[in-house]
């Protein structure tokens, strides 16, 4: 009888020794994704898009970019699964002349807050449907179908200040050393690298955001 209860300390002990080696096991796993491979982190002072004080995910993208088309729905899926305090944002690339109308655009919907309910179907008409959307009027023939005032949308997207904002952003690239699309950006300090799928990038970029997330 002695010897029969005399073991279960031995065991409990043995117990406890497995549940810390494993947390430590845990602990130092590495992380999942490597810098340099799966992202870059940019350099010092770092910059944000924007001077909220959440964590931010930007897609850098432009209407005139394929690739971006078809990351659409993936990005749209993307911001869905941001946890709270993470917030998405997209920022035209207004990389040659030929995109510049599509940058002038985005700053025009979303002035007007029609982003959200064109910003797939704007994809869809050019890329999908085929349709000739490719200077200013064209553009301004699109958000005119999609109940936008089209003297408005033409009216901000030429002004002065969209010009400036365009400038601005172009500037902010750069910083970020973004040369293609589609790109994330996540909180000004890391920029994702090597894409070998959208559900990788998209995976990287929560990874980070989280991190973010979880350092402030």
């Amino acid at each position: 009888m002695f010897k029969r209860y005399a073991r279960l300390p031995v065991l409990a002990l043995l117990a406890g020794l497995l549940l810390a080696s494993a947390c430590t096991a845990q602990s130092s796993d590495p992380a999942p994704y490597v810098e340099g491979t799966d992202y870059v982190t940019l350099p010092s002072p770092h910059q944000r898009y924007g001077s909220d004080g959440k964590v931010e995910l930007v897609e850098v993208f432009s209407y005139g970019c394929i690739h971006c088309a078809q990351f659409a729905p993936d990005a749209e899926k993307l911001r869905k699964e941001l946890p709270a305090g993470v917030e998405f944002k997209l920022l035209p690339a207004p990389f040659n002349q030929q995109w510049v109308p599509f940058a002038r655009a985005y700053y025009a919907a979303k002035q007007l807050g029609v982003v959200e309910r064109t910003h797939l179907q704007l994809f869809v008409a050019k890329f999908g449907e085929h349709y000739p959307i490719n200077s200013m009027d064209e553009l301004a023939d699109f958000y005119a179908r999609e109940g936008v005032n089209r003297d408005e949308f033409m009216r901000i997207a030429m002004a002065p200040e969209t010009t400036e904002k365009m400038k601005h952003d172009l500037d902010l690239l750069r910083t970020w050393q973004v040369d293609g699309t589609p790109t994330l950006v996540v909180d000004g300090k890391y920029r994702i690298a090597t894409v070998r799928s959208h559900e990788h990038m998209m995976a990287v970029a929560l990874w980070l955001a989280k991190r973010e997330l979880a350092g402030k």
